[in-house]
């Protein structure tokens, strides 16, 4: 399915307000209470029944398309900052949060695409690296407005713009990950060695899994928090629910994947030597998908008030209560 949902937050909001011009404050007071766990599930099932489909095989596409690419930008930065040798460490920092299936797929291809690129090729094929990387972000931008019932206002530029800068502050981040995957290997190798006694507590504890996992959702949330639409980003509406449902998706299916792989016998007998690309495109539908579910829980959640914008009118004995508001650079879905 393709359409609008009819329980986006804009669309909510314009209904309230027109209610709230008609009726007054007091008569619609009840009806703002957006946090039942009824309601707020009604509102994610319809705007993933809407866009959920679609846009997860989207997502999944433009992963495997934008990652190689990625991966040549990080190796590109990496040479800037004097760090050749942290690509190869980057993609496995990657592979490490893929189900092992998946990372057996793309890491010869992957290590392949860092260490064949040098000079002038390399920046050349970073440039094409953050454009086509950044159709990613695009991709996310395109299922937040649509969650949240938005259209684009600004010129085209400035979004991929934005999503080129998002796209380059991932690579840090990746680096941050790796660089404290190191740290804590390191770390624990020193406890290990001057208190034996502790030896399985790093174990026990799960700290191995415990940093990539925050790194993840610091990542999520610093993109989600980016891409969420301004007038919703400024309101205090919470972002941390659909950022943990998302890296819990995320991990769940990186731990799943493989045993109901398994379960079924594989694909080999279906697509032949292509088996390894359709796992791929399979993880990255279900995390696309995952995707989805978050930033519909998110717009569920978000309080749209019943204010009205510059430029719309309502009708009714209250309509002069309304409080207005300047759309900035969000405007409503008017399709």
């Amino acid at each position: 399915m393709s359409g609008r949902s009819p329980q986006s937050p804009e669309a909510r909001r314009k209904r309230l307000a027109a209610l709230h011009a008609r009726f007054g404050r007091e008569a619609i007071a009840k009806l703002r209470d957006s946090d039942r766990p009824a309601e707020v599930a009604k509102r994610v099932a319809i705007g993933v029944y809407n866009d959920g489909f679609i846009h997860a095989g989207n997502l999944a596409y433009i992963s495997l398309l934008a990652l190689f690419p990625f991966i040549i930008l990080a190796t590109a930065v990496a040479t800037l900052i004097g760090r050749g040798g942290d690509s190869e460490a980057a993609i496995f920092t990657i592979l490490s949060q893929l189900p092992p299936n998946v990372a057996e797929v793309l890491a010869e291809p992957l290590l392949e695409v860092s260490s064949g690129r040098t000079g002038p090729l390399l920046w050349f094929g970073a440039l094409i690296g953050m454009w086509t990387a950044a159709s990613f972000i695009e991709t996310i931008r395109e299922i937040l407005r649509r969650a949240y019932g938005m259209q684009y206002s600004a010129p085209f530029w400035e979004y991929r713009l934005a999503s080129i800068g998002l796209i380059v502050g991932s690579v840090f981040l990746l680096m941050i990950a790796f660089a404290s995957a190191v740290t804590l290997s390191s770390l624990q190798h020193l406890v290990n060695v001057y208190l034996p006694i502790s030896q399985n507590i790093g174990a026990a504890l799960g700290l191995a899994r415990i940093i990539p996992a925050l790194t993840l959702f610091g990542t999520i949330y610093a993109i989600i928090f980016a891409l969420t639409p301004l007038r919703y980003r400024k309101r205090g509406c919470r972002k941390w629910p659909g950022v943990l449902l998302i890296t819990i998706w995320w991990l769940l299916t990186v731990e799943l994947l493989p045993n109901a792989i398994g379960a079924f016998g594989g694909y080999g007998r279906t697509y032949g030597s292509l088996a390894g690309v359709m796992i791929t495109l399979i993880f990255f539908y279900i995390i696309g998908f995952g995707v989805v579910i978050g930033a519909e829980l998110n717009a569920a959640l978000a309080d749209a008030g019943d204010s009205a914008l510059k430029g719309e009118k309502y009708e009714g004995p209250y309509s002069d209560e309304l409080e207005v508001e300047d759309p900035g650079e969000d405007e409503e879905d008017q399709e």
